[in-house]
């Protein structure tokens, strides 16, 4: 990624995170309700445009792991044999259900972490992640799961949180992991998910980076593309 070049913007950041980092047990509802409004700027500076570009490749059976309040509801095909959405946190599954009644759209919802995805082998067509890597305590698990449930000729849209190829960036995103962590729900914005996703099994394709712009400077590298199950031959 290419390096931020603004280390004391980066300790504003960290500062700002310090003040605001919540303790109560109440915080999963309340960042539920703010996730929306705190996305807003990013989703108006470019993250639109490219969940758009991506879930335009969704087909058949797609299923979106950790689909939140369900910002990428407006951007599915329309002929797709099924669209399940898996959510596991209780107070974005109710946001997500309240938008899926307005949006009219037929679609299934699961209460199922990625880690235990409850889809027969070899079953879905399209596995959808936006953001949602670098929030699983084990990413490697959901990372198999998906692998297992996709047919030989399926596919993973992603888009995500990526460690910043820039020394600087990275050294931040490290040193303000924790507060970040507990701000953002688990949010670990610098797991090298790419090396993940092939480690897992799937191998890359079409991959670029999709710089989240008007956030927060950790988190705005990211990466979006589209993943296969690799071969088994050998």
């Amino acid at each position: 990624m290419r390096g931020y070049r603004a280390p004391r913007m980066v300790a504003a950041v960290q500062n700002g995170i310090a003040e605001v980092t919540p303790s109560g047990a109440g915080w999963a509802g309340a960042f539920a309700a703010l996730y929306d409004p705190f996305l807003w700027v990013g989703e108006r500076a470019g993250l639109r445009a490219h969940r758009k570009k991506l879930l335009s490749r969704a087909r058949g059976c797609a299923v979106e792991i950790g689909a939140g309040t369900g910002l990428n509801l407006p951007h599915y095909p329309d002929d797709l044999d099924e669209l399940v959405l898996v959510e596991p946190d209780a107070a974005m599954r109710s946001r997500l259900e309240k938008r899926l009644i307005r949006s009219d759209r037929p679609a299934r919802l699961v209460d199922a972490p990625a880690e235990r995805l409850p889809f027969a082998d070899g079953s879905v067509d399209t596995v959808v992640s936006t953001l949602v890597l670098c929030t699983v305590d084990a990413p490697d698990l959901a990372l198999r799961e998906i692998a297992r449930v996709l047919r030989a000729d399926g596919q993973l849209l992603f888009i995500e949180h990526v460690r910043s190829d820039s020394p600087t960036l990275a050294y931040w995103q490290d040193r303000l992991a924790g507060p970040w962590r507990r701000f953002a729900q688990g949010c670990r914005c610098n797991r090298a998910t790419a090396e993940l996703i092939v480690s897992c099994g799937l191998e890359l394709e079409h991959v670029h980076e999709a710089s989240w712009q008007a956030m927060p400077p950790i988190v705005r590298p990211l990466i979006a593309g589209r993943a296969h199950p690799g071969s088994s031959d050998g």
